[in-house]
């Protein structure tokens, strides 16, 4: 299985692409072409050795220069090879990432993808640089129109809802993170009627959790009841009372919601 990831679509042919740390599939690349021997080939370019240094020395710090010097000094013989692993190993890069075996994969930061795709096509380079600035413009946009202000509202209430457990449910002798997901499945139940376990195991291939895809109407209730939940634990509320009065208020808000056309605006 490769890393979760989102998809660019570049000349109506998908690669992978991971959001939050922009690495894109090399693979996909390579198979776009139908060899995917082009990867290997390409690590044996003594320029495409150079790059990688120049970019693990800009973004690395714990790049080996010393280490890379020998393999520089390597390159451009025939006998050269040089695979990701190894890379990894030598000179702890981070630039690019691989996974073998029969679903094996390589990610490449961006700046190491696009020069990948110019060696194998300066065309295919041109359009996925267009495609991820057209990513990045539209999640800038998102962004700055306070798009991403629903997820914001729900982990703020979450911080709150945490502090509220540490301080008065965990002990200095009993600190134990279960309490803090037993707490959150409570609500996650009350919510989205099942666990995060239970969730993620119905939904393996889907990206994120039950908050990134839940429904606005679901973001506020819980938002609310992580609110309510801190309250009613810095009262001393047992576990069960607090559940009975967490129910009957999603209960409420859900009714309260479904009857606001205001909130569709949310959507």
């Amino acid at each position: 299985m490769t890393p979760k990831d989102t998809k660019l679509v570049v000349q109506w042919y998908a690669i992978s692409f991971i959001k939050d740390t922009e690495y894109i599939s090399l693979t996909d690349i390579a198979k776009r072409f139908g060899d995917l021997g082009l990867i290997d080939n390409w690590l044996r370019n003594k320029n495409t050795v150079e790059f990688l240094g120049v970019w693990e020395r800009s973004n690395n710090p714990d790049f080996n220069s010393v280490e890379f010097d020998g393999i520089m000094n390597e390159a451009g013989l025939n006998r050269f090879r040089l695979s990701v692993k190894e890379w990894k190993q030598r000179v702890n890069g981070v630039g690019v990432r691989a996974k073998t075996g029969l679903f094996g994969w390589t990610y490449a930061h961006i700046d190491i993808a696009l020069e990948f795709a110019s060696w194998v096509s300066p065309e295919f380079k041109y359009f996925i640089l267009r495609e991820f600035q057209r990513l990045k413009t539209e999640e800038a946009e998102r962004l700055a129109s306070g798009w991403d202000t629903k997820r914001v509202l729900a982990k703020v209430n979450y911080k709150i809802h945490t502090d509220a457990i540490k301080a008065n449910l965990l002990t200095a002798f009993s600190i134990d993170r279960f309490v803090y997901a037993n707490e959150a499945d409570m609500l996650n139940i009350i919510v989205y009627g099942e666990s995060h376990a239970e969730w993620t195991k119905k939904n393996k291939n889907i990206e994120g959790n039950q908050r990134d895809n839940g429904t606005v109407e679901q973001l506020v209730v819980m938002s609310n009841l992580e609110t309510i939940n801190a309250m009613l634990i810095h009262q001393k509320k047992d576990k069960k009372e607090r559940a009975r009065i967490l129910y009957d208020e999603a209960q409420r808000l859900i009714k309260s919601l479904t009857e606001n056309k205001s909130v569709k605006k949310l959507k």
